[in-house]
């Protein structure tokens, strides 16, 4: 992209091979005012940086009673499945960090959301954890526009409308519900799909309204399926729509293993498991 011969190796440059040291160093940049962007080559590897990451950033403007913050960072980091990672390239981390207050948490399913998401992230005043599916580098294709534009945080999209069941997902989990919202379609089923775009703080009125109508809701993630995401949301729309709902919510998940190279299809939320669970939630 030529961003070192636009902006100089000032503003664009390596770092050691450290994951805490590159966060720590970005927070201090951000909390002069800076607007710095981190990138963790693997959100699997971005675990030496949790203490930077929730201890200091996420507490930055907390602790000092808004007199300072480090509002102005952004953390990339390439999340999830790739067909061949396995344990050590393939994880999903989201939930350890939806967990922290003073962090937003955003994951876009294609690479013209990733380019509004992730202006609006590195323009948001708050800091930023900004997680890209790893398979949207090699196998997305899609046309991006040239010029500036942000895409909305926290406002989640209905991408397909229907009337029997609710379908939320993020990142890159949209394709394979997509095509199992089709194959249900198929069978007289009808699907509505969100894309929760911001995790946290997430949409919940979107979800709410649709839930409403459709009666059921499935969420789907690749991480593990205990102490994922997909149960805070089955928590609150069961707290605010449990006398709407006609079946217990479902989840369809990662299993709760370390990610497996050889084993990664029966690992994988994938399309049959999905469409299996809008039915039986359907005829429940």
């Amino acid at each position: 992209m030529g961003l070192l011969d636009r902006f100089g190796k000032q503003r664009v440059f390596n770092t050691p091979l450290c994951e805490q040291g590159i966060v720590g160093f970005a927070i201090g940049l951000a909390a002069m005012d800076n607007r710095a962007i981190a990138e963790i080559q693997f959100a699997d590897y971005i675990y030496p940086a949790f203490d930077q990451i929730v201890n200091e950033a996420a507490k930055f403007r907390y602790r000092s009673g808004n007199q300072f913050n480090c509002g102005g960072l952004t953390i990339r980091a390439p999340y999830g499945a790739v067909g061949h990672g396995g344990h050590y390239h393939s994880q999903s981390p989201e939930a350890f960090f939806c967990h922290v207050p003073g962090l937003k948490v955003v994951i876009p399913r294609s690479p013209a959301q990733a380019k509004g998401l992730l202006l609006s992230s590195i323009r948001d005043p708050n800091p930023v954890v900004f997680f890209e599916p790893k398979w949207l580098y090699r196998l997305a294709v899609e046309e991006v526009p040239e010029g500036d534009y942000m895409t909305p945080l926290s406002e989640a999209e209905v991408i397909r409308e229907g009337s029997d069941i609710t379908l939320v997902g993020w990142g890159a989990q949209l394709i394979v519900m997509e095509q199992a919202c089709a194959d249900a379609e198929k069978e007289g089923i009808s699907c509505e799909l969100i894309d929760l775009k911001t995790l946290i703080p997430w949409d919940k009125e979107t979800v709410e309204a649709s839930v409403r109508k459709t009666g059921r809701l499935l969420i789907s993630h690749e991480a593990p399926v205990t102490g994922g995401f997909g149960a805070e949301i089955s928590a609150s729309i069961v707290e605010s729509c449990f006398l709407r709902l006609a079946a217990p919510v479902a989840r369809v998940c990662g299993l709760d293993t370390p990610f497996p190279l050889v084993f990664e299809p029966f690992y994988m939320p994938t399309k049959n498991k999905v469409l299996d669970a809008i039915k039986a939630t359907v005829n429940y």
